[in-house]
C-alpha cells in the first residue's frame, strides 16, 4: 500500500511538472495529458470494480458502466480540460432502449466520449473469452457487458445471435465501434464498415442509433505529440429501424448507415475546426468489408 501511494504521488508530481513545463516546451502538454488520462482510467478501473458489485448486489448492474463512463468524464474534464459537446435535441440517448449504438473510432480518447453519451442500460460488447481475465474480464461480467461468442462461429450471423437474445432478454443497449478499429486520421474520415453490429441489430429486432463525434485530430495527434484542452462536437443521429430487415438486407443497411455518419462527420468537423473538407471517397468500393464482421467491438 506504502508504494502504491509512493507511485500515485509520483505520478500527480509529474503530471504537474509536465503541465508547468509546457508553457516553455508545448508538447510536454502532450506528455502530462497522457499521464493525466491514465490515472484517470486507474482510478475508473477500481471504482467500476466496486460499484459493479455494490450495484449487482441490489439487481442495479446495468447502469455500472454508465456510472464509471460518468466519473471518468468529470476526471478527464478537470484534469485535462477536453469537453464533449453532446447534441441529442431529441433525448434518444434516453429514451431508444434497447438499442445498437455505434460510433466512429478515432483515438484512445474514445473512451472519454462514452464518458459524455454513453446511455443508461447500455454495456459494450466483447469477446466471450475475455469473460474470466482477471480485473478486466471480472468487470465485464459484474456490470453486465453484452459478450460475443466467436468460437466455431463461421459468420457474423452466427456470431451475434448469442448476444441478440441476451439484448432482447434484458432489455440491454450495446455500443459498438462499426470500424473495428482507431483510424488515427488527420480528415474527417470513416474506414470501412464491419457487418457485425448491423447483424446483431437485425436479430435483436432493435434500431440503430448512430452517434457521430467531429474529426478532433487538432486536439489530438500522437503522430506530432498534439494533446491540447478543447471541445469537440458530438451529434446522436436519428434512430434507424430494423424492423422486418433480414441478412438479406445487412449490407444495403451497413452501406448507408456508413454514408449517412459519413457526412454528419464532415460537418460536425467543418463546425469544430471552422474549415471546409471535402468528402472523402471510400476506399474499397461502398465502405463495407466483405469479411464476417464478428469484430464489430469497443477496444
Amino acid at each position: 500500500m506504502v508504494y502504491l501511494a509512493y507511485f500515485i504521488v509520483g505520478q500527480v508530481a509529474l503530471t504537474i511538472a509536465l503541465y508547468m513545463i509546457s508553457f516553455i516546451i508545448p508538447k510536454a502538454a502532450f506528455g502530462a495529458r497522457c499521464l493525466a488520462g491514465y490515472m484517470a482510467l486507474m482510478i475508473c478501473a477500481i471504482y467500476g470494480a466496486l460499484i459493479s458489485i455494490a450495484l449487482r448486489m441490489v439487481g442495479k448492474e446495468q447502469i455500472a458502466q454508465w456510472t464509471t463512463a460518468r466519473l471518468f468524464k468529470y476526471l478527464m474534464a478537470y484534469s485535462t480540460g477536453i469537453t464533449f459537446e453532446v447534441e441529442d435535441p431529441h433525448g434518444y440517448l434516453s429514451t431508444v432502449r434497447p438499442a445498437v449504438f455505434l460510433g466512429n473510432h478515432q483515438t484512445e480518447l474514445d473512451v472519454l466520449m462514452l464518458g459524455w453519451m454513453f446511455p443508461k442500460y447500455c454495456s459494450v460488447t466483447a469477446k466471450k473469452s475475455l469473460k474470466n481475465w482477471p480485473f478486466l474480464g471480472w468487470f465485464m461480467a459484474l456490470s453486465g457487458t453484452v459478450f460475443i461468442d466467436r468460437k466455431n462461429s463461421k459468420d457474423a450471423r452466427q456470431a451475434m445471435s448469442g448476444a441478440a437474445e441476451e439484448i432482447k432478454k434484458r432489455k440491454q443497449s450495446v455500443y459498438m465501434f462499426p470500424e473495428g478499429t482507431r483510424s488515427y486520421s488527420k480528415e474527417p474520415i470513416l474506414l470501412p464498415f464491419k457487418k457485425g453490429a448491423f447483424h446483431l441489430a437485425i436479430q435483436a429486432g432493435v434500431p440503430i442509433v448512430p452517434v457521430v463525434a467531429a474529426n478532433y485530430s487538432h486536439i489530438l495527434y500522437v503522430k506530432n505529440f498534439t494533446f491540447r484542452a478543447g471541445k469537440i462536437p458530438l451529434k446522436v443521429l436519428d434512430p434507424i429501424p430494423t424492423t422486418g430487415l433480414t441478412s438479406a438486407d445487412v449490407e444495403e443497411l451497413t452501406r448507408t448507415t456508413r454514408e449517412l455518419m459519413l457526412n454528419e462527420i464532415v460537418m460536425l468537423t467543418e463546425k469544430a475546426q471552422k474549415r471546409r473538407f471535402a468528402m472523402p471517397a471510400s476506399k474499397g468500393n461502398d465502405g463495407v468489408l466483405k469479411a464476417s464482421g464478428v469484430e464489430a467491438t469497443i477496444s
